[in-house]
């Protein structure tokens, strides 16, 4: 099964172009969606999840229409957004039990294996009896996914799901992601460059609306090899820097900044060739993308 997105337009009331001629075909397993804050990812996740209209375009999953039959679409996804309530005085397990009768799902016997299932999926077993205002964000997080695996869905979105988590919740989560994304088509929403890297077979950047790149990340990433440099200069320096070549990327390391500038040749014999990854390619984009708007 794919998901097949073909044209897709959104404008806000405002006047803000959200989506423009968005394409994609997002195939079975782990499909990464990075770019920078207001890119416009969560309007394409809230697009998919059947939360807002659609200007023009389609959307299929399938042979399911998504923009026509959106309650069909709701029996067969799960998602978790960015932001979500939880009932802080209810239980996980009093949760889950009472979102999977909302589900259809009628037998108390289902429900009680599929909400123990889950729980231990999860990892959260353990704390099943305490009140969901009690847990950390890591666990708030697993729990969000536990609810949006309800009801076996087909296409299950998450939408910044690491954001605040410290590295050992982050390990926890990812691992389950894999885990979910061997069944289903699982769309990852974010702007941390290495949760794709790590994660996903197939992934799109997205910038001011418009997917700028789309495909393995690795195929992505030999397109700069031997097309990043690499310098330590002062902080002062960065303007004129910037003014002479393509900075992409600038970091700090032992009190210098590091530029990393996109170029066929070498710029300068004071520059190291750099070892090109995954980040270099999304700010590589970017900075091209931002810099046709705004010549």
């Amino acid at each position: 099964m794919e998901l097949q997105i073909s044209n897709l337009n959104k404008t806000y009331s405002n006047g803000v172009q959200a989506l423009k001629d968005v394409s994609l075909t997002i195939p079975q397993g782990m499909f990464g969606l990075l770019g920078p804050n207001g890119a416009g990812k969560s309007s394409l996740m809230r697009t998919l999840a059947t939360l807002q209209e659609a200007d023009s375009g389609s959307i299929t999953l399938g042979d399911i229409d998504i923009l026509k039959n959106k309650s069909k679409v709701r029996e067969i996804l799960g998602y978790l957004p960015q932001e979500f309530g939880v009932y802080p005085k209810i239980t996980s397990y009093d949760m889950l039990n009472h979102i999977a009768k909302l589900k259809g799902i009628s037998n108390k016997g289902e429900r009680k294996d599929l909400v123990e299932s889950l729980l231990n999926k999860t990892n959260l077993w353990h704390v099943r009896n305490k009140s969901l205002g009690t847990y950390s964000g890591g666990m708030k997080q697993r729990f969000g996914i536990a609810q949006a695996l309800i009801g076996d869905p087909r296409l299950i979105i998450v939408d910044e799901p690491t954001a605040g988590l410290d590295p050992a919740e982050r390990v926890r989560f990812h691992n389950l992601l894999s885990e979910i994304g061997e069944n289903t088509i699982v769309i990852l929403s974010t702007h941390i460059v290495e949760d794709i890297s790590n994660l996903c077979q197939n992934m799109a950047i997205i910038c001011l609306g418009e997917v700028v790149a789309q495909g393995n990340p690795n195929d992505l990433t030999k397109n700069v090899v031997g097309k990043i440099w690499t310098k330590a200069i002062e902080k002062s320096e960065l303007d004129t820097y910037q003014n002479e070549m393509q900075v992409i990327s600038t970091h700090l390391k032992a009190g210098q900044t590091i530029i990393h500038v996109l170029s066929d040749e070498k710029p300068h014999s004071s520059f190291k060739k750099g070892a090109a990854n995954l980040e270099d390619v999304y700010f590589a984009e970017i900075t091209t993308r931002m810099e046709t708007v705004s010549a």
